[in-house]
């Protein structure tokens, strides 16, 4: 039986990118999305998976749509 799953690498790799094409640190990301900097880079090596309310602040953080981010993962899932 198949169970799909989300690769974690891939999620933070997507983080990073919206995060480097916004020309921002972890530290001014993870400051400003109000999540520990240790945190932001677990996550963007694929350490640990962002929860939804971690997703939300990030993208808030990075003044794109939580959907925004969504979709490309969904792109590099496809």
């Amino acid at each position: 039986m198949y169970i799909p799953t989300l690769d974690a690498v891939m999620v933070g790799c997507v983080i990073a990118d919206f995060r480097k094409k916004k020309g921002i640190s972890q530290e001014v990301l993870s400051g400003l999305a109000d999540i520990g900097r240790t945190h932001l880079s677990a996550i963007e090596r694929g350490e640990r998976k962002p929860t939804l309310e971690t997703l939300y602040r990030i993208s808030c953080a990075l003044d794109v749509k939580m959907s925004d981010i969504v979709s490309e993962v969904e792109k590099r899932i496809e």
